[in-house]
């Protein structure tokens, strides 16, 4: 009587516990195969793209120390955090990043706060020709860098200016201010680019927009789909092993083989 009370309740939590991991069993399984039959690259619109052009060696530019100086002319730079080139509608720009304890522009980013550091990042852009500084990207020069990005840039379909967005947004943990451009083809894209920084950041298409989402299913972070360490993760990962060791459990318990050999041992004992 106690064996077989055992096998009932090992099969009541193996029944309920699979019926409701079932269903999570089947995301990750969907998932999973939606992952390995796309190419990662494609799904950051890689594809879509131009290829990145490089700047001649006979490039003339002012030296970014005089830009730094005519910074702290009028604004206060407690410490730089880097200095990069880029290009803005074919105008090379040096891109300056740093501290300042002053009211000034800042970009909000995912990276804008690093060790030792509590205050944001500000940015000032400058030619990189004359050392004249730049505003951040109109709203026509937002179509400008976006369209030199795509490889064949169609019909503009809308434009937004971003300056928050949600945890579920597809332009999530990047930096703001943003403008967004959509464009008709291919694949309903829209390419993103960020006006302090005054560079594209990323592509979002159908395809990466199924991904995110299955991804979402995957991780079970449904605050903010990308935490792959949340509490319900984790919950469900530990029942889901429960419910496989439960299975073991249940074939060794009610197994007819093996009664019949534990029942032929217990009669030779």
């Amino acid at each position: 009587m106690k064996l077989r009370s055992k096998n009932y309740y090992i099969r009541k939590s193996h029944r309920y516990l699979g019926l409701i991991l079932g269903v999570q069993f089947l995301f990750w399984t969907l998932g999973g195969l939606y992952f390995s039959w796309n190419d990662l690259d494609e799904v950051h619109g890689d594809h879509l793209r131009k290829e990145k052009r490089n700047y001649p060696a006979s490039l003339r530019m002012v030296s970014p120390q005089l830009v730094l100086d005519s910074l702290k002319a009028t604004a206060q730079v407690d410490s730089v955090l880097s200095v990069q080139l880029i290009e803005i509608v074919g105008v090379p720009t040096y891109q300056l990043r740093y501290f300042s304890g002053a009211t000034a522009p800042t970009v909000q980013d995912a990276g804008s706060h690093t060790a030792g550091h509590s205050a944001p990042v500000h940015v000032q852009l400058a030619n990189a020709a004359t050392g004249q500084f730049i505003s951040p990207l109109s709203e026509e020069e937002a179509v400008a860098v976006a369209k030199r990005q795509l490889a064949d840039p169609v019909k503009v379909e809308e434009v937004a200016y971003l300056t928050e967005v949600g945890p579920h947004h597809e332009y999530r943990e990047k930096p703001l201010p943003a403008w967004a451009i959509t464009f008709s083809q291919p694949d309903n894209c829209t390419v993103y680019v960020a006006a302090e920084l005054g560079t594209f950041q990323a592509i979002r298409h159908n395809q990466w927009r199924v991904f995110d989402f299955l991804w979402m299913l995957h991780t079970m972070d449904y605050e903010g789909r990308d935490n792959f360490g949340n509490i319900l993760l984790r919950a469900f990962s530990f029942f889901g092993l429960f419910t496989v060791l439960s299975g073991f459990v249940l074939y060794f318990v009610s197994s007819p083989s093996l009664r019949k050999t534990r029942k032929g041992r217990r009669q030779v004992n």
